[in-house]
Formats: C-alpha cells, sequence, structure tokens
C-alpha cells in the first residue's frame, strides 16, 4: 500500500500528539508492505520536512500552507492530496486533519473534542478542526480515535456511523529507570508532588497551584514541581503563582529532556494531573511506568484509561485534589498499591501493539 501521512506535528516537541506522530511512522517506516510518503503542512517548516521523517519514508518537498489550505478544506474537497505526493491508496491525518484523498481512502486520527466541548480552552486554529472534521466526514472519511471515549464523543457529535469510527489506543513508553537523587537536585528538595506537561488552560495547573498552597501550609517541607514548556494562556499561570503564599516552593522548571523527566519521576512522592477534560492521558501512564502513585480527574477517558491505577478527584475541585494529595504524600501503603496496579496497567499500552493496530486499519479499510 502506497499511503500518505502528515508530518506536520513533528515540527514541534513531541509531546502528545507529537508523541503519537512520531512512534506511529517510526513503525511505519520499518514495514515492507508499506510505502510511505510523508508531507507537512507548514509553511514555516517548508525547508525542514526532510529531517522530520526516517528511512524508508519518502518525502514530498513541495510547500503546503496550513492556514490557506484548511480554509479551502472547510468548503470544498480541493486541491487533493495527490497534487503532493502523488497517487496513493490512503491518506492519514494523525493531528486531526486529512486532505482530500481524490478517490484515496481518508482516515483522521482525532485525540479528544475539547475545541467542541470545551471550546474556551482552545486557540482560534485549533476551533477550525470541527469544519475540517465536519466536511471530511461528508466526503467518506474514516475516525482513527484513541479511546473508546473519544469515538463515543465523535459519533455524539458528528453523528458518523459505527463503521466508520474506529479505536485503536495509544501505546506508552516505558520510562528509562531515572537517578532519584538528581530529580531531587532538580526539585531542590527530597518530597515532591510532580506535574509534566504543557502549561495550558486544559491541564488546570492554576488549580494545582491553589491545591498546594493549601497543603503546603501543613506540610513544611513538600514542593510542587511543573514541568513543561509554556502553552497559550500561560498568564493564569502566572497570577496562580503570584498569589500563593508559598510561592517560593512551586518549582518551575519549563521543558525538560527525556533524561530529566526520568529523574524527576524516579525522585517524586506524587504525580499529579489535574486536567479538565482528556481523550486519553499519556503523561499519567508514563508516570505510572516510571512508578509514581497518580492523582488526576474523574473526566474524559481517563477513568477507562486508568481504571484501578489512579487516585481520582473531581475535575475543578481545589479541596478535592488537595485532599487526595495529603492522603497520598502520608500513606506509603496506598501509594505503593497504586504504583504497583499502575505498572500493570501502563505495561497494557505499547507503541507496537498501537501501530499495528493503525496498520489493520489501513488494510481493511483498503
Amino acid at each position: 500500500m502506497r499511503i500518505a501521512f502528515d508530518l506536520t506535528a513533528l515540527h514541534d516537541r513531541r509531546t502528545g500528539i507529537g508523541a503519537f506522530t512520531g512512534e506511529v511512522l517510526t513503525r511505519l517506516a520499518t514495514r515492507d508492505d508499506l510505502h510511505v510518503v510523508g508531507y507537512s503542512a507548514s509553511w514555516r517548516g517548508r525547508n525542514h520536512v526532510r529531517e522530520l521523517a526516517p528511512p524508508n519514508v519518502s518525502v514530498a518537498t513541495r510547500p503546503m500552507a496550513a492556514q490557506p489550505l484548511r480554509q479551502v478544506w472547510r468548503r470544498i474537497d480541493w486541491p487533493p492530496i495527490s497534487w503532493w505526493t502523488g497517487k496513493v491508496d490512503l491518506v492519514h491525518g494523525p493531528n486531526f486533519v486529512v486532505p482530500p484523498g481524490a478517490g484515496a481512502v481518508e482516515l483522521m486520527t482525532v485525540h479528544d473534542l475539547t475545541f467542541v466541548r470545551y471550546p474556551e480552552l482552545c486557540k482560534r486554529d485549533v476551533l477550525q478542526f470541527t469544519g475540517l472534521i465536519d466536511r471530511a466526514l461528508r466526503r467518506g472519511a474514516h475516525v482513527h480515535a484513541v479511546s473508546d471515549f473519544v469515538a463515543d464523543e465523535v459519533r455524539d457529535v458528528f453523528d458518523v456511523s459505527n463503521d466508520r469510527v474506529h479505536v485503536v489506543a495509544n501505546g506508552v513508553d516505558p520510562i528509562t529507570p531515572g537517578d532519584a537523587a538528581r530529580g531531587r537536585q532538580l526539585a531542590g528538595g527530597d518530597r515532591y508532588i510532580l506535574a509534566v506537561g504543557t502549561v495550558e488552560p486544559r491541564k488546570d495547573y492554576p488549580l494545582l497551584i491553589d491545591a498546594f498552597d493549601a497543603i503546603a501550609a501543613e506540610d513544611a517541607a513538600v514542593r510542587l514541581v511543573i514541568a513543561g514548556q509554556d502553552g497559550w494562556g500561560i498568564d493564569a499561570f502566572r497570577a496562580a503563582h503570584e498569589r500563593a503564599r508559598h510561592r517560593d516552593r512551586v518549582v518551575r522548571l519549563g521543558f525538560v529532556d527525556d533524561c530529566a523527566r526520568a529523574d524527576l519521576l524516579a525522585g517524586a512522592a506524587v504525580f499529579a494531573y489535574p486536567s479538565r477534560y482528556e481523550g486519553f492521558g499519556l503523561a499519567p501512564l508514563e508516570a505510572m511506568s516510571a512508578g509514581v502513585a497518580v492523582v488526576t480527574t474523574r473526566t474524559g477517558a481517563l477513568p477507562s484509561v486508568l481504571g484501578d491505577a489512579a487516585r481520582f478527584v473531581a475535575p475543578g475541585d481545589r479541596s478535592d485534589l488537595s485532599a487526595a494529595l495529603i492522603e497520598l504524600l502520608a500513606d506509603t501503603a496506598e501509594r505503593d498499591a497504586l504504583v504497583a496496579r499502575g505498572r500493570v496497567r501502563a505495561s497494557e499500552y505499547s507503541w507496537d501493539a498501537c501501530a499495528d493496530g493503525v496498520v489493520g486499519l489501513y488494510q481493511s479499510l483498503c
């Protein structure tokens, strides 16, 4: 099969959708039953497309400008992807957007429907996804959903038939054991709550800072470490940090590489993930694979993906979040039980299985 595959998400640091795109593409490139042609809808990154693709992946180098193309693709089924890639059997958009296939099967990966459920948490370009998905579905595109929850969301919002929505779960990379001492050094203390992920409204880090402030008033040793690049909505994060009475114990590290992330996980007492809405939950699964007890919200796909391996709290509830964190910090036995269940849960997801499932989709749809 000849597959067109969107590389655009690989221009940025590989978190979330970038991780999915890179992990699946790396495995597609090793198969001898596929010929993958990568393309990138990024005018800014037009001169760096070849750098994104692994060996055995061809690259379409004719420039594509994302915003003009999206404006057109929301209205008409032109121009087709074959303008850039040549004739293909299937075109896969791993980041919500799939171009017109001009006879090729169209498959788009949908990671969540934040732009429908919580539009106030999204930037303007993300809000375009609703029209792009609707247009693609009207011309017969199929949906790859990363969880049963997302599949149900897609069926509910877009009224698409069951036979066009296919679930293949994300994988998780087992975290290489880190150096706990180095993690504590980065945190600036021996006991800390860790959060990892881009600072954006959906992650609700201002709530986490407020909850931590209540904890810190009673526990003079604990710290909160937040590692992740700045996203949009950083002003709310800064405002929460500024009003915190114990802001000197809130450690903001910014983006950290894989080695530093492993070290931070190795030294963490608890991993906090207070997301307001989630289509899968890579970050808490990675924490589980590293042997850290997870506190997260009872929202979106998180309960079904994480099962009994996490401590769940109500989204947006500061008191519930702080109480759960206080209890886990104090209860070694409960932490150990969550760690044991978490390792088992994380082992149930792999990128090899994810890629095999995606290829199975290709084969059945073609």
